[in-house]
């Protein structure tokens, strides 16, 4: 079975079917305008927000500066235009219309309260999209819930792709880390621009879902990233995700790396020549996302990331800052349905080879078989579950209990809405329940449409908003308002009910990927 590599990366970007409005905004918007270090930009006003779209937080990465450390951006005359996106950055047609082959495209976008200004300066939140390092933009998350009912400002930000983002090459200054500098370019804007929104510079939370979420975890773990950001809150991208776990996002030795753009170079015609870096800076962007690997990783044991994150977490080599940390209830059900429509039926006679197409250690799969039966009719829950509980929700619990003994701060969470709405098209082959990235619509207005949300998941939305504020505020979700949140324990979020969810069954498993894994 080949088909998994493929499905992880479109897996990824499970966003893609609902973040494709790429318009400017509503016609009732008026101007506005805020003046930054580089110049002026004019943004849009909204009912109770302010939205300022595509700031360049760095010069374009193009010609010599391709797999080049962001260098700043050049300042502007008179008043820049801020009121719709700024190109993604390269990918493959999906998430984005068409794709994108823009190299120009480090640019954020911050959503702002009408009141807030430097007499009362808000959080914020700094958001970092998923999509498997190879897809996503900022601009596809509408934050305007976020901004107005938490009270924060929201800054989402474009970081390089795919290879253009995590190329690896021996002498190439910077290699496999280039999405992740992008990344810190952007927080230190925002430390030194934001206050002029009304941000509170000295109040700063990063945040991000899955490739997103693993980003906030190599920021944790990177030296360079030392007084970046104040909180970190880590939504399906556990710290302690690996390459052998190939549905959630992780980094490779730079060795690895470096192999992979090897292959790169051979693939577009620059293996053999006298200078390969120059070679490759020629060629054009269409050439490089249909040569690059579909899986993407950022690399470790690099001058910006010495050590894989979870290593580094685990040795306690990290910024000690209070996380938000957790995952959804039926984070690999989406892959599993995607497996089974392709073609690979999960019945009891299949499923010792389903499982060994994907963990092909010796005695691995017969011991995965006998841990997760299947009987008839449920081969795709049980699928979903043997994904998730892997690559997701036990990942997620060695990095609470590796931040916890460090004498972190940890809220722990568990996304668990059994009806949450779909985020593909076309009737699955079972319900999915909370599959991966299904929390993100209770938090943004992905491409800005609002999702059809029943009067209860509503009440959900509100509550999850008032948690990730507080928390991005004060370090402690909790508020008179809300159900109380109890330290060290995993609160499940349900329209039914908000309450520490059940781990026994959790820890049964969690507890043999750990002899098993």
């Amino acid at each position: 079975m080949r088909t998994h590599r493929l499905l992880t990366a479109l897996g990824c970007a499970l966003t893609a079917v609902l973040a494709t409005a790429w318009s400017g905004p509503p016609p009732t918007a008026t101007a506005t305008e805020v003046r930054v270090h580089d110049g002026v930009v004019r943004g849009a006003a909204h009912d109770g927000y302010r939205t300022f779209e595509g700031i360049p937080y760095a010069a374009a990465p193009v010609g010599r500066l391709r797999w080049v450390p962001p260098r700043p951006a050049a300042p502007w005359s008179g008043v820049r235009d801020a009121t719709r996106p700024a190109s993604a950055c390269p990918q493959p047609a999906g998430e984005v219309p068409g794709g994108s082959t823009d190299e120009d495209c480090l640019h954020l976008n911050v959503t702002t309260p009408d009141d807030a200004g430097p007499a009362r300066p808000r959080p914020v939140i700094v958001w970092l999209h998923g999509g498997g390092f190879t897809t996503g933009a900022g601009g596809s998350y509408d934050a305007h819930r976020m901004a107005t009912r938490g009270d924060v400002v929201v800054v989402t930000v474009n970081y390089r792709l795919g290879a253009l983002g995590f190329l690896a090459h021996a002498g190439l200054p910077g290699s496999g880390t280039f999405g992740l500098a992008d990344q810190q370019a952007a927080l230190r804007w925002v430390r030194a621009e934001i206050g002029a929104f009304g941000g509170d510079a000295h109040n700063m939370t990063l945040a991000g879902e899955s490739a997103g979420g693993y980003s906030v975890c190599a920021q944790l773990a990177s030296p360079a990233a030392e007084g970046l950001f104040d909180r970190a809150i880590i939504e399906s991208g556990p710290c302690a995700g690996s390459p052998d776990r190939p549905f959630a996002p992780s980094s490779v030795p730079l060795s690895t790396a470096r192999a992979t753009g090897a292959d790169l170079a051979a693939e577009v015609g620059c293996g053999s020549a006298r200078d390969p870096l120059s070679c490759l800076r020629r060629v054009s962007v269409p050439r490089l996302l249909a040569a690059q690997a579909t899986d993407q990783q950022p690399a470790y044991a690099t001058p910006l990331l010495p050590a894989d994150p979870g290593a580094a977490i685990t040795a306690g080599r990290f910024h000690h800052v209070p996380v938000l940390i957790g995952n959804n209830h039926d984070e690999g059900n989406g892959w599993a349905a995607g497996i089974i429509r392709a073609g690979n039926p999960v019945t009891p006679g299949t499923w010792p080879d389903v499982v060994s197409a994907f963990f092909p250690s010796p005695g691995q799969a017969e011991a995965i078989v006998h841990e997760y039966p299947v009987q008839q009719g449920d081969g795709g829950p049980v699928f979903g579950a043997v994904i998730g509980d892997a690559n997701f929700a036990c990942p997620t619990a060695r990095t609470d209990a590796a931040l916890r003994t460090a004498q972190v701060t940890t809220w722990r969470y568990e996304f668990a809405d059994e009806h949450a709405p779909p985020l593909t098209s076309g009737t699955p082959p079972f319900p999915l329940g909370a599959p991966h990235a299904s929390e993100l619509p209770y938090l943004f207005d992905l491409g800005g449409r609002p999702r059809d949300l029943t009067a209860a998941q509503h009440r959900l939305a509100d509550t999850m908003i008032d948690y990730w504020a507080r928390f991005a505020g004060m370090a402690d979700p909790n508020g008179p308002a809300s159900p109380n949140w109890p330290r060290h324990t995993v609160l499940s979020l349900a329209p039914d009910g908000i309450a520490p969810t059940r781990t026994t069954e959790l820890r049964h498993h969690c507890a043999f990927w750990n002899t098993h894994g």
